[in-house]
């Protein structure tokens, strides 16, 4: 958002481990005899054998775990984790026989002691045998039960699985931890009514005694606890094979089975292409992909089992849109992408997450690009590092690689630093070494780890000194270097310079990201940043259409260039991840140049303008005169990128206006921005046409256009919904209009229950996401707070969808204070529902409260939240994030909220509208 302040780079160094304060008291009142939240490494695990028997009637579970130990140092006690557990018998199988083992609890750590009468022998081989059972997760985590209502209203329940990142120990007693990786062989008992998957294919069904079966899996190869997963449904499935000879099956609810073409068709597609990209094969005979009703965040990588939410899946080529398409190619590329970053090789601990999460987001736009070259991928890449900036410019941000003990803390590190930073600065480095070097460098960092735990050094070691490898391995080096995704194809630096630990420590070991600010005097440029670090400068400027390249390796620097140049723009395509500031004339050059040709530049470029002044004017660096001017290029603007930058830059000066009482001003700043983009409005079809970004400008541009009462589109979407309603719902609308047209009709009560009507009734994934969208932007308020309590009860509509409707509604000027009110009044059931720390909970937290800009408005979310204990949140990060942007909103407000009156006031008299 516009009003965050860019943070100085600081080094936050790794604190040593520590233990607790207070010796731990088992529950039986005994000493635990181990006070650390990691486990200790005296034992692991070699092979789980895992037999689970739920049951989807009682919604309890029973089960029996047989691990092999390997033991490393003699021991007389073995400690591995169980959350809300009831453990009935733990049996020791030694060398010398089967003997009881005594068994204590701590469950503020989720820990189990089992403690032996004789010392475990160094270099032995043991195995403990669990009896547990425990009840199915009330949350969206561990092993928890789903539903679904079929077209008849019957509802049908069904249990899956989410591990990652600390819940496989509600689901079974296990090692817990990324670095204790074993072997797993699954059986799961059933009713011959439902099927069971696992991670791997099925080997055989035994016939038990009351009319159960019993499904064996075949072992799998060795890999971390959160990985595993196990699903009982009813689901049916469709398959095909890959060229590599991999079997990949979606799967899904019955009556949702005919929305599974397209995610099968990208799924092979995109297996086959990782298999060729990383030179190393899938290391397993099948890859199921299962769409979940009641799913909490969008996707997970188990290996062979990815599971998604229905949304992220489900397509249908009738009446899913194109960002639908979009969305959806990508999730499945990300997940694919894991089952060689994450799973293959996984981090050693969860402070390094981003090893996993920030390749598999670069990878969704590395393989998107060569794959589906259609999609356009490259034209979004770029907002997720706006994204990542939006979090990174707070002082509680937190570098990409991070200590974190506890469980709250791990779920706080999937966040857009961890998925997005990671992915922009990993484009950085792959722009800086060449995209044919840095895949050579991946390639052995994948193969030297396989089935082995990484931390930071091992990656920077293998994208060191790649030049001696075979570059024979390269299979398509000319397909790799295209598009803004990989714009650099020479290399710029001496070999003897590329050291890359040094480089990229800057960026994962401290917070942040640079300014470098840049004057021109003449032929000369002075380039300074406030930090020492190395960046990778890129530039061009009007004498030259190369991209010239320079590693600023101190806090400052002097380029010459061989002639004076009219403009210089840095940060070509904003391949790099850091700001600049251009001084003396540098940004009046810049608005004489978009002003007289923008396209001079290409979109991303204009894009990175338009982010880069807005977010200097949050910390003085520029005026926001200067910032408006640059601007008023937009209304010559038809990229998807810099528009809807634009857009996200302007619209947040209003959205602060509408939670104080200043109509005039707020509704001048509305009408600017309409003006600025009506020309681009008038210019769309009400049809679906055009490229993927082309069809999503439309959708984005037409929704906007009718919530801000722009009257040729509310006059048409009013027509529309009119049509769409006589014919009970059954005409067929544009799909990319139908935002627009949802939105108009749920102003009006009979509009808005015709709307939940179909939303109620409707099996596309896709309809019922935008209708659920449409109704939260609605004027009528009695509607906005049932929707939320709905939502809670997750009867009529899925809780799972809860935070989108909550933030929605916040967004909402009628029904900003009513998702505020609900918040806070239902703060303890929603942070057991989606676990402390978790990305949705700090969604809920920043996205209800970030657009609030009064000092009584800071107070009362401050009183809240300080009453809370560390048991309800009080420690977490969003918290403290939720208290600097309302601090920034204000200071915003306050310094340019005169400059913004006079700048307006001063273009209408300049200016007509009729004139843009």
């Amino acid at each position: 958002m516009l009003v965050a302040p860019l943070l100085l780079l600081l080094f936050v160094p790794f604190p040593a481990s520590t233990g607790n304060q207070d010796p731990p008291k088992a529950t039986n009142g005994e000493l635990f005899p181990w006070d650390r939240m990691r486990l200790p490494k005296t034992v692991s695990p070699i092979h789980y054998d895992l037999t689970i028997h739920p049951n989807l009637t009682t919604f309890h579970f029973t089960g029996v775990a047989r691990i092999e130990l390997d033991v490393h140092e003699d021991t007389n006690m073995v400690v591995l984790h169980a959350k809300q557990m009831q453990i009935s018998s733990v049996l020791l199988l030694a060398p010398d026989g089967v003997r009881p083992l005594k068994v204590l609890e701590y469950p503020h750590f989720h820990q189990l002691a089992l403690l032996s009468d004789s010392v475990l022998t160094k270099g032995q081989m043991y195995e403990v045998k669990l009896e547990f059972a425990a009840n199915f997760s009330d949350s969206y985590h561990g092993f928890y039960k789903s539903s679904y209502r079929t077209r008849t209203g019957e509802v049908r329940f069904l249990a899956s699985t989410q591990f990652e990142a600390t819940f496989a120990r509600g689901a079974f007693p296990c090692f817990d931890e990324p670095a204790f990786k074993a072997k797993f062989t699954i059986r799961i008992i059933r009713e011959p009514r439902h099927i069971a998957i696992s991670n791997m294919p099925k080997v055989k069904t035994v016939e038990l005694l009351g009319g159960l079966l019993e499904d064996h899996f075949d072992t799998t190869v060795k890999m971390s606890t959160y990985l595993v997963a196990y699903i009982v449904s009813d689901f049916l499935s469709v398959s095909k094979m890959t060229q590599h000879g991999v079997k990949i099956s979606v799967y899904a609810v019955p009556e949702k089975i005919d929305q599974t073409a397209y995610a099968l068709d990208a799924a092979v597609k995109l297996l086959d292409f990782y298999d060729d990209y990383f030179d190393i094969p899938y290391p397993l005979p099948k890859q199921d992909l299962a769409a979940i009703p009641d799913f909490q965040s969008g996707a997970m990588e188990n290996w062979g089992l990815t599971t998604y939410r229905e949304t992220a899946l489900l397509f249908d080529p009738d009446r899913s849109s194109a960002s639908d398409k979009l969305a959806i190619t990508k999730v499945i590329a990300h997940e694919l992408a894991h089952q060689w970053f994450g799973n293959l090789v996984t981090m050693e601990w969860w402070n390094d997450l981003w090893l996993n999460e920030g390749f598999a987001k670069f990878m969704e736009y590395i393989s998107l690009d060569i794959t589906y070259p259609e999609l356009h991928v490259d034209d979004f890449f770029l907002g997720k590092c706006f994204e990542a900036m939006e979090v990174d410019s707070l002082s509680s941000s937190h570098p990409v690689s991070t200590p974190v003990e506890n469980p709250m803390e791990i779920q706080e590190m999937f966040d857009d630093v961890s998925y997005d930073k990671g992915a922009c600065i990993l484009n950085m480095l792959r722009d800086f070494m060449t995209p044919e070097s840095f895949e050579i460098g991946i390639i052995k960092y994948l193969k030297q780890y396989s089935y082995q735990n990484t931390v930071n050094g091992h990656l920077w070691d293998s994208l060191t000194n790649v030049n001696d490898l075979d570059e024979g391995r390269m299979k398509h080096k000319e397909s790799c270097s295209k598009g803004n995704l990989a714009s650099g194809s020479s290399k710029w630096y001496s070999d003897d310079e590329l050291d890359v630990r040094t480089i990229m420590d800057t960026w994962t070991l401290q917070e942040g990201f640079p300014l470098v600010t840049v004057e021109v005097r003449g032929r000369e440029i002075s380039a300074f940043n406030r930090e020492s670090g190395f960046i990778p400068l890129t530039y061009m400027t009007s004498a030259s259409e190369t991209v010239h390249r320079f590693l600023l390796k101190g806090k400052t620097d002097v380029l010459y260039l061989p002639e004076e140049v009219e403009w210089v723009k840095f940060n070509v395509n904003m391949s790099g991840y850091y700001m600049v500031h251009y001084e003396g004339e540098g940004w009046n050059s810049i608005i004489r140049l978009l002003q007289n040709d923008h396209t001079v530049l290409t979109s991303n470029d204009r894009a990175s303008l338009i982010h880069n002044v807005f977010q200097l004017v949050s910390i003085g660096k520029v005026r926001l005169d200067t910032a408006l001017e640059l601007s008023l290029y937009l209304s010559r603007e038809t990229e998807i990128m810099a528009v809807t930058q634009g857009f996200g830059e302007l619209v947040p000066l209003y959205k602060l206006m509408e939670k104080r009482d200043m109509a005039a001003l707020e509704n001048q700043m509305k009408g600017y921005i309409v003006d600025l983009f009506r020309g681009l409005i008038d210019q769309q079809e009400w049809a679906d046409s055009g490229s993927v970004s082309e069809r999503v400008l439309r959708s984005y541009l037409l929704l906007f256009a009718c919530v801000r009462n722009y009257p040729p589109c509310v006059t048409k979407a009013t027509q529309l919904f009119n049509e769409w309603k006589d014919s009970d719902g059954n005409m067929s609308l544009p799909v990319d209009i139908t935002m627009a047209v949802f939105v108009v009709g749920a102003r009006t009560p009979e509009g808005w229950d015709f709307l939940f009507e179909k939303y109620s009734h409707s099996m596309q994934m896709s309809v019922k996401s935008r209708m659920k969208i449409a109704m939260t932007v609605s004027p009528l308020k009695d509607k906005l707070k049932w929707m939320m309590e709905q939502s809670l009860h997750g009867e009529v509509m899925k809780t799972q969808d809860l935070p989108d409707v909550v933030v929605s509604i916040s967004k909402n000027p009628i029904g900003y204070k009513l998702a505020w009110d609900f918040l806070r009044a239902n703060w303890r059931t929603l942070i057991k529902k989606f676990d402390l720390g978790s990305n949705t909970v700090s969604y809920m937290v920043t996205g209800v409260t970030s657009q609030y800009s009064t000092r009584e408005m800071l107070d009362e979310i401050r009183s809240f939240f300080g009453s809370l204990t560390e048991e309800t949140g009080s420690k977490m990060r969003c918290i403290q994030q939720t208290y600097e942007t309302i601090e920034d909103n204000i200071r915003w407000m306050e310094t340019n909220l005169p400059l913004l009156q006079a700048w307006l006031d001063k273009r209408r008299q300049r200016m007509p509208h009729e004139d843009l």
